[in-house]
């Protein structure tokens, strides 16, 4: 209920005449004030009148009065300020640390609100709202859908700066980890950029004029040179081959050359994925795009279009691939490149949020600019998600339209955070059924 209140504070959905405060005084709000999403009161610096003097501060709310000592706020000097405490029901009278009585309000949702959240929260359709999207204005959706384009790059560029945190300051090295993460393409994204941490890319870049060994520390870092983990009926054949043995012996000098440990091949995962996407398949074609050195932070950076982006990103397996997926397993000439529609998705998830993250760091806005624009140019993404929300009548025309509709479902939709969603918003103030 608080957060139904909340709500109903925050866009002014209360009656225009008859507030007032639990001892009898007029109310009349001028502005509800700056929502606080930090510690401290809810919102900040709003105008209200009372009796027809004017007060000016800060705003808290509860389902109860009580809450005020349940919260602390009796002994917090930050709520000293509190001109007005909104309430759905006022159980008690409250005071601040000095000891001063706070006015308070008790506001009641209107129950056409209250009855459209009741639906949001019980609609078992997905999304819940579907009833309203096609009547929505084309700026209402595009207006939203612009802010949570934004939203999701900065929930992205938060995870960059933690790997280039962890990776001890190296932008570049928290690239390779970002990168290696979205070569797991879902399935082992986690995998993979646990694969990147093993990867010293110090001491790879020693021997980055040879790819055998490139390949042979990738391979090796991911647990994949040990024969358990090829499948029993492939071992002979990977054996009798030779490659493998070759790959693992030039491994363990190298290991024993760096000190490398290998994280543990048991967190990659097989189950229902195509060859093409098998970890062995991926690994070869990081190791020839490390090798070719086309596709590093600097070379990202200086792209100013994506026809150059593409070809950069652009890599194949080395020969033992084009007809291998697991070491032993002879197959049919396997695709030698990344697919269009692969390149696309790593430049989505990976390249364009770099230049952002990249961008604010360095207060570099052409960087950020040219993030938006090439989400814009770049084809949406064709998954599960964004077929649902073009089938409830939203149209996804780039990337920047799947992201967005990305980061709503994820953020607000399977939290069941109606009250943030400005479709919510929409919803909830509707006066009748649609």
């Amino acid at each position: 209920m608080e957060q139904l209140i909340h709500y109903c504070w925050k866009h002014k959905l209360w009656p225009l005449e008859g507030m007032e405060t639990t001892d009898g005084r007029h109310v009349e709000v001028l502005d509800p004030g700056l929502h606080n999403h930090n510690s401290g009161p809810d919102f900040f610096n709003a105008k209200v009148k009372i009796n027809g003097t004017l007060w000016v501060g800060n705003i808290e709310i509860h389902d109860r009065s009580s809450h005020w000592y349940m919260h602390g706020h009796d002994k917090d000097e930050h709520y000293n300020n509190v001109v007005l405490h909104v309430v759905g029901e006022a159980d008690r009278d409250v005071q601040t640390q000095e000891g001063q009585f706070v006015p308070q309000m008790i506001l009641k949702v209107p129950q056409s609100v209250r009855e459209n959240y009741e639906q949001l929260l019980k609609t078992d359709q997905y999304p819940p709202c579907y009833r309203i999207i096609p009547n929505l204005t084309s700026l209402t959706i595009h207006s939203w859908m612009a802010a949570l384009q934004t939203e999701r790059l900065e929930q992205k560029t938060i995870a960059i700066h933690q790997r280039v945190k962890e990776r001890g300051g190296s932008w570049e090295d928290g690239y390779f980890q970002t990168l290696a993460r979205n070569y797991g393409f879902g399935i082992n994204g986690d995998a993979f950029e646990e694969w990147a941490r093993h990867i010293p890319l110090n001491a790879v870049g020693k021997h980055r004029d040879n790819l055998f060994q490139i390949e042979a520390i990738f391979m090796g870092q991911a647990g994949l040179l040990e024969l358990d983990t090829i499948p029993e009926r492939y071992q002979k054949d990977a054996l009798n081959e030779g490659y493998f043995a070759k790959l693992r012996n030039e491994y363990l000098y190298l290991a024993h050359k760096f000190q490398l440990q290998p994280m543990d091949a048991k967190l990659w995962r097989f189950l229902r994925l195509r060859p093409q996407n098998f970890p062995h398949i991926r690994i070869s074609q990081l190791a020839n795009l490390y090798y070719e050195r086309k596709a590093g932070l600097s070379e990202l950076l200086e792209c100013q279009d994506l026809v150059t982006l593409s070809e950069k990103m652009l890599t194949q397996v080395t020969p033992y691939w084009e007809t291998h997926y697991t070491f032993g397993s002879e197959s049919f000439k396997n695709a030698k490149h990344l697919s269009p529609f692969s390149i696309n998705l790593l430049i989505i998830n990976t390249c364009v949020p770099l230049l952002f993250a990249y961008g604010r760091q360095t207060a570099k806005e052409d960087l950020c600019d040219r993030a938006f624009d090439f989400l814009e140019q770049l084809k949406a993404e064709n998954n599960h998600i964004i077929r649902m929300w073009k089938e409830c009548g939203l149209d996804v025309k780039s990337a920047g339209d799947s992201q967005a509709l990305i980061e709503l479902k994820k953020e607000y939709c399977d939290k069941k955070d109606c009250l943030r969603c400005r479709i919510g918003y929409e919803y909830l103030k509707r006066k009748k059924e649609i």
